[in-house]
Parts: structure tokens; C-alpha cells; sequence
């Protein structure tokens, strides 16, 4: 988590503004190398009349503003959960405040969850289409590299998947001052274009956009699913918060990012106003020749850095949904000693891997890839502005009419984007809505079996209180030594304890019943992690309160408790873990294709010992027979 703005330094808030553009601001701002030329080349391309080029960069300067300034840095920034951003953040900011029974709490947090299932769509997509538009440059070097486009793009991409696992804290430092050159780069590219046809800043008049939309209709609607891939990258804007805060995010954009992302965009309108016959790739006619291996060179490595801060974000969002209990158990590994954020997920990045090199050997070109881009962000936008209301309303406490009018406000420029790449649907669109999908189906199929098999083990286990009773009433015989059995609940028996004694007939002469919770916010302070007490009959029960941003560690949860006057000895201490045997009843209580669907998750998910970092030779395993 970020330093609270009134406490960053000077030099604090130069770091983390300089941080922030390498990885918050380098998805949109690698936009220039394709959502200009979407609008004019290609199958939905417009005519580069003076007209309709004013009327685009106008959509494009105001799409900028209200999406990117007035929506996430003006208000959305503010939603923020202790400090986190995100749309799981965001989601569980809501499901823990919504008290009246009568709100459709599970569509809210359907809609969080499935909007945070699109982020992995995004999440494949955006490296693909970054990256093979930065290397699509070497046509204007040579035509001859043409066939080596598609081969260069999938070796840098392969790279890229392979090195997550090593980390990126050493490389990470140059993103900050290679994403300052970049965007440097582009103001200065577009200024010198603007210069020579000034006439170009008319576009930053609203009417030109509406007289676009008016004059074209149909067509113009359309090419809207172009003009929001100048945005897309604004909802990292939200997610990447608690990194670095909201005002090194806020400086950043305004001083750097936005100013020169606006100069570029105005610089491919001037250059299309004089050579409408540069449609092709605005971008780099922008460029002289001379300059141009070097620019192909410095795209690329812009490219890869913000498809790096993507892949980042999946690794973040697959933690939380972990954390949250919407996935099963996978292994997290840190790649910084430094820097908590920087982990790796095996299965993640590999699933990442094959489906971003698939996208590049399916579309061929960044052009047709396109097509595939925008839907899943513009839908996550529009879910991010539904929430948002709850959130200015049930705890802001907004008078519903003005939260009703800025969300409509949002709505109103939102759904014209989401419409228009909807259009789009079946020339790839369809991809990151089926990725969105597949992850929201495997994460309620996970939640509810979870909740399933909660129930029945509830009902096959006693009460703490009764079983108090049954330990006084009938004294088991007790052998000296620890035990520690993690139980799902803190009023609940484990039914590993409860099959330890009635096969083994003995029982330990401490028993800790240790039930680690995972709450709505990101982070518990340490004062409030652990509570610790003696229930009596040789029995202890330890809480540990975690954040959906942190990992329970059982050494750091057994050091907490000292304190609170519960002492374990690591070195000694025996750990039963029940193993579940599951199986699908005659009469399931979910589907049984999606019954099976869990067995298999249940069945790959990391067991508890390795999650929690228990010791693997003091772990003892209890078999228990479950039915979904």
C-alpha cells in the first residue's frame, strides 16, 4: 500500500510518479501506434476527409477527458477500499456495506466478479495487439521484414511469459524513465506536425464530434468502437492505486500523460489533414526516416513494458480472487523481496502465454486484432460506474438523484463505446467475452461448491459449546503434545478432530483450533490480526484476521499469538489437515456437469500445508468422505 498523500516527500512523490507511468499509464499510452489508424484503414475505416478527421480527434480529446480525467481521476480514485483499487476491491467495498435485505446484493457482486473476469481477457489481448503494432514498424523500414512480423512478435511475447518467473524488480526500474522518454517522444512527434498545420486544434471544440456522429450515423457509430481504443488501459488507472496512491497517479496523468497522449493524437490528425494517403499507419509516418529503427526499437520496449504491467495485473486479481475464496488454492511466488506487489502465478502466466500467441498466429496483424479489443474494457467500465453509484450512495450517503445524474452522466458516454464494440462481436469481440465468461463460470462454480460443502460439514460436526460437553461428560484419554487443526469456522468442530478421536481414541493435551478468515478489506493492521483465547478442556482457539491483499503464513500467525498469551511450538506441534474425498451425490445440488467441474478444481488446487506454509513432515492428514 501506498503512503497516505499528506506524508509522501518530495523525492517520495517524484519516485512514485515516475513508477506510476511505467506501469499505471503504459497500456493507454501505447494507444497512438493503433487507435488512430483504426479509424480510417481497414474494414470499418472512414473516409480521411478534413471533416471527419476533426470529428474523430475530437471523440478521441473528450473520450480522454470525461473517461480518463473526470471518471476515474476525478471520482472513481476516490472509491477507494483502505487504500486499494479494483473492481474486486470495489466489490467486496460493496458486499461488506449493503445491509437492507432487499438489495440484489448477489447481482452486484455477480457484476463485480464477471467485471473482473473481463480483466483477463484484457489481459491476453492487450500484449498481443501492443506489441505486434510496435514491431508492425519494420514495414516502414523495409517491405522485406514483412514476413518476419509475426515471427519477431511471438519470440518477443515468449520472452516476456518466460522471464515472469524470474521477476521484474531489477528491469522494473527502467520502466519509470523509458515510459517518460515514450510519452516525451510522443508530445514532441506531435507537436512538430501541429506546427506545420495549426489548424488542427479546432478538433478540441465538442461540435465537431457530434457533427461526426450526425453526418456519418451509422458509420460513425462504428468507427466509436475505434475511438475507444484510445482509452483503453484507463480502468489500470483504478487497479494500480494502491501502488502508488492517488496523487502520484493524479500528477502524472495530468503533467505528462495526458498532454502528450492529446499532442500525439493532434499530430496524426494534422498529418492525415495534409497526406490522407498515410492512413495505413499514422503513426509512424509521424516519423523520420531517419529516426525510425530507433522508434521501432523504443515502441517495442514501451509495448512490452505495458504489456508487463497487464500481466502484473492478472497475477494481482488472481490473488484476490484466491484470497476472496472465488478460486482455488494456487501457488503465489514473490519475485521481490522489496516489493510485495511482484508475484508470479504459474498456471496464470502459462494460460496467458498460449492464448496471446494464439491471438497473434489467428488475427496476422494488429489491425484485425482490433476487432477483438474494447468490448471486454468497455463492459468493465460500465460495471465500474453501476458500482460506483452504490458505493456514492450506501456509503458516501449521496442523495440518490445527484449520484443518479453523474452516473448517467457516465452511462451516457460509456454506453455509445460499449454499443459500437459490440458491433464488433463477431469479428472477434466474442474472444475476451468468452474469456470473461469462461473465469466467471470457473469462480461461482468454486464459490458455491465451496458453500455446498460448508454446509454439509456443519452438519456433520458438532458445536464448539457441545463439544465442551462431550469432553467433560466423557474424558478422551490425552497424550502430551500440540495439535493444531484449521477449522472453517470458529464456532465449528473440524471434522478432522473429530475423526482423530473417534479412531484414534485419544486426544492431544492442547488442542488449537486455528480458523483463518480472509475479510472485505485489503489489509488488517497487525494490533488486530490475531484473537487468541483458552476455551478450557485443554482447548485453544486462535482468529487470524487477514485482508483479501495479504497471504496467512502460519509462522507469522503462531508469532502473533504469542503475544496474546496462546503459545505453539513450531518445532513440535502436530498439524491435522482434513483431506476431503469428494464425490457427486445421486442428486447434486449444482448441475452435475459443473459438480464435475469443481471435483477437478478441487482436485488441482495447492493443498493447505504448502498454502499456509506448514511444515510437510509435522502435517498429518485425515481422510474425510463428502458428497456434493
Amino acid at each position: 500500500m501506498s503512503l497516505p498523500s499528506d506524508k509522501i516527500s518530495g523525492k517520495q512523490l517524484t519516485t512514485l510518479s515516475l513508477a506510476a507511468l511505467g506501469v499505471v499509464f503504459g497500456d493507454i499510452g501505447t494507444s497512438p501506434l493503433y487507435a488512430m489508424r483504426e479509424c480510417f484503414h481497414g474494414e470499418y475505416g472512414i473516409a480521411a476527409t478534413t471533416a471527419n478527421v476533426l470529428g474523430v480527434l475530437s471523440l478521441i480529446f473528450w473520450a480522454l477527458l470525461l473517461i480518463v480525467s473526470v471518471k476515474y481521476l476525478g471520482f472513481i480514485l476516490r472509491a477507494d477500499n483502505e487504500g486499494e483499487g479494483g473492481i474486486l476491491s470495489l466489490t467486496a467495498l460493496i458486499k461488506s456495506k449493503i445491509v437492507k435485505p432487499r438489495t440484489p446484493q448477489w447481482v452486484l457482486v455477480g457484476l463485480g466478479v464477471f467485471g473482473a473476469c473481463l480483466m483477463y481477457g484484457d489481459g491476453m489481448i492487450t500484449p498481443a495487439i501492443s506489441v505486434l503494432s510496435a514491431v508492425e514498424g519494420v514495414k516502414n523500414i523495409t517491405p522485406l521484414l514483412e514476413s518476419y512480423v509475426v515471427p519477431a512478435t511471438i519470440l518477443i511475447l515468449a520472452s516476456l511469459f518466460l522471464l515472469q518467473k524470474r521477476g521484474t524488480a531489477r528491469v522494473g526500474r527502467l520502466f519509470g524513465p523509458i515510459m517518460l522518454l515514450w510519452f516525451c517522444v510522443l508530445a514532441v512527434l506531435g507537436i512538430a506536425q501541429i506546427v506545420s498545420y495549426p489548424q488542427v486544434l479546432a478538433a478540441v471544440f465538442p461540435w465537431h464530434g457530434l457533427n461526426f456522429l450526425l453526418a456519418n450515423r451509422m458509420h460513425g457509430f462504428i468507427v466509436l468502437g475505434a475511438v475507444f481504443l484510445a482509452v483503453t488501459g484507463a480502468e489500470a488507472i483504478y487497479t494500480d492505486m494502491g501502488h502508488f496512491g492517488r496523487r502520484p497517479i493524479q500528477l502524472v496523468w495530468f503533467l505528462i500523460a495526458f498532454p502528450a497522449l492529446a499532442l500525439n493524437y493532434f499530430g496524426q490528425g494534422a498529418l492525415l489533414l495534409v497526406r490522407p494517403e498515410e492512413v495505413h499507419h499514422p503513426f509512424y509516418a509521424l516519423v523520420p526516416d531517419w529516426a525510425m529503427i530507433p522508434m521501432v526499437l523504443l515502441a517495442t520496449m514501451a509495448t512490452i513494458i505495458a504489456s508487463q504491467a497487464v500481466i502484473t495485473g492478472s497475477f494481482s486479481l488472481t490473488r484476490q480472487a484466491i484470497q476472496l475464496g472465488y478460486l482455488p488454492r494456487l501457488r503465489i511466488t514473490h519475485t521481490s523481496f522489496s516489493h510485495i506487489g511482484q508475484i508470479y502465478v504459474g498456471p496464470v502466466n502459462w494460460a496467458l502465454m498460449l492464448c496471446t500467441i494464439g491471438l497473434v498466429l489467428g488475427f496476422q496483424s494488429s489491425s484485425k486484432l482490433a476487432a477483438a479489443y474494447g468490448v471486454a474494457v468497455s463492459a468493465d467500465m460500465l460495471i465500474t460506474s453501476a458500482l460506483f453509484f452504490v458505493v456514492i450512495t450506501k456509503r458516501w450517503g449521496w442523495n440518490r438523484l445527484t449520484a443518479g445524474l453523474l452516473t448517467a452522466l457516465f452511462f451516457a458516454v460509456e454506453l455509445p463505446f460499449f454499443g459500437a464494440n459490440m458491433t464488433k462481436l463477431f469479428h472477434g469481440a466474442w474472444f475476451a467475452l468468452a474469456i470473461g465468461g469462461f473465469f466467471f463460470l470457473i469462480m461461482v462454480t468454486w464459490k458455491q461448491g465451496r458453500e455446498i460443502l460448508g454446509t454439509k460439514m456443519r452438519s456433520l460436526t458438532p458445536e464448539l459449546d457441545q463439544f465442551k460437553k462431550i469432553l467433560a461428560d466423557t474424558p478422551p484419554q490425552r497424550i502430551n503434545g500440540q495439535a493444531v487443526f484449521l477449522t472453517r469456522s470458529h464456532d465449528i468442530v473440524p471434522a478432522a478432530l473429530m475423526h482423530n478421536l473417534k479412531h484414534n481414541k485419544i486426544l492431544h493435551s492442547e488442542v488449537i483450533l486455528l480458523n483463518i478468515r480472509t475479510e472485505e478489506i485489503p489489509r488488517i493492521p497487525i494490533i488486530e490480526k490475531i484473537e487468541a483465547e483458552e476455551l478450557g478442556e485443554g482447548l485453544f482457539r486462535i482468529i487470524a484476521h487477514y485482508g483479501f491483499m495479504e497471504e496467512p503464513k502460519i509462522g507469522t500467525i503462531f508469532a502473533l499469538a504469542r503475544s496474546k498469551g496462546v503459545i505453539v511450538d513450531m518445532q513440535e506441534a502436530s498439524f491435522f489437515l482434513g483431506r476431503e474425498k469428494l464425490s457427486i451425490s445421486d442428486h447434486p445440488k449444482m448441475w452435475r456437469w459443473r459438480a464435475h467441474l469443481f471435483l477437478f478444481l478441487a482436485r488441482n488446487a495447492m493443498d493447505a500445508a504448502a498454502f499456509f506454509d506448514i511444515p510437510s513432515n509435522q502435517v498429518i492428514e485425515v481422510g474425510i468422505q463428502l458428497e456434493l
